[in-house]
């Protein structure tokens, strides 16, 4: 996958509006997500935690895709 910088996004007119404390606030949100599936997947049983597990996989990559777009890194 190749990405496209926010200086390349500025540099064709287009302003990357993310901070850093709004990088700081994905990251502290990401890292409680998977705390919180972390602790609930300890008092499940064996199949609910395949299950959430393979949701937290999916939800894992959705707030990554999306974290890098909020820093201006964004798929071609």
């Amino acid at each position: 996958m190749t990405a496209i910088t926010a200086d390349e996004l500025a540099a064709r007119g287009f302003r990357a509006s993310a901070t850093r404390f709004d990088r700081a606030l994905l990251r502290a949100a990401s890292a409680l997500d998977a705390y919180v599936v972390a602790r609930v997947e300890k008092r499940d049983d064996a199949e609910e935690r395949r299950a959430l597990t393979a949701q937290a996989a999916v939800v894992g990559a959705r707030r990554e895709a999306e974290a890098r777009a909020a820093m201006g890194l964004l798929p071609r």
